[in-house]
């Protein structure tokens, strides 16, 4: 069985490995030392716990986002303009989206590195949703 180490198991869930650490540390989540001595996460707990957290971020009393599935709220890390069109790119957990809007859009949403912003995905085409 796959296990991980609780920086891997923090980048696949989109948290900080101390946050990892203190959900291992309160019994969130289900460790195991190596022979080494390093704290690892089972694949398979690892996987129903991605689940349980995933599905706590649409909690009835959370206020959404947005009506858009598949949003993913991140940070902006590039933003590159042109004449006509600009590219956005937004780093949420340890996905790295990259959209395409016009420049105009952009502008209006003020978007620029370090401030946190929404990209929702419907089939091929990428909007973002001001945070």
């Amino acid at each position: 069985m796959q296990s991980y180490t609780i920086g891997q198991a923090a980048r696949l869930l989109g948290v900080s490995p101390d946050t990892a650490r203190r959900w291992a540390d309160a019994g969130r989540v289900v460790t195991h030392r190596d022979e080494v001595g390093r704290r690892l996460v089972n694949g398979r707990d690892l996987a129903a716990f991605s689940v349980e957290v995933g599905q706590g971020a649409h909690a009835e009393d959370a206020e959404p986002y947005t009506s858009a599935r598949n949003a993913f709220p991140g940070i902006v890390t590039a933003v590159r303009l042109g004449d006509v069109c600009a590219q956005v790119d937004i780093q949420a957990g340890p996905h790295r989206l990259v959209s395409l809007l016009t420049r105009e859009a952009a502008e209006e949403l003020g978007l620029e590195v370090g401030m946190r912003a929404t990209a929702c995905v419907k089939s091929t085409s990428v909007h973002v949703d001001r945070a």
